[in-house]
């Protein structure tokens, strides 16, 4: 039997397009609990269909086995979500074919 990943589909309608904070969390659908990404992209996709007509409605995987097991990231080389990124890093500089600077398109 493989490790069960468990993951959390939830959604609401939010208050503003540009920021995750919900109208009403009484009303917040709870779609399910899955044991791994596959079936809860699928419970995702089929909550966030159902809702296309409503602009404001939103639905989220949330990976709960990363906030149960934070040391199974740390083992697995992966940075734990919730640390912030270090700030006042220079950006880097990409080079065209013939070595000369180009643009840069990271983000800063």
């Amino acid at each position: 039997m493989a490790k069960q990943l468990l993951h959390l589909v939830f959604g609401g309608e939010l208050s503003a397009l540009d920021k995750v904070e919900f109208r009403d969390l009484s009303k917040t659908h709870f779609v399910g609990l899955y044991p791994n990404y596959a079936k809860a992209k699928v419970a995702w996709k089929a909550a966030a269909q159902a809702t296309v007509d409503n602009a404001h409605m939103r639905y989220f995987v949330v990976h709960l086995h990363r906030l149960l097991d934070p040391d199974e990231l740390a083992g697995a080389g992966v940075k734990p979500a919730l640390r912030k990124k270090p700030t006042g890093a220079p950006a880097k500089r990409s080079t065209t074919a013939r070595g000369k600077p180009g643009k840069s398109y990271q983000a800063k």
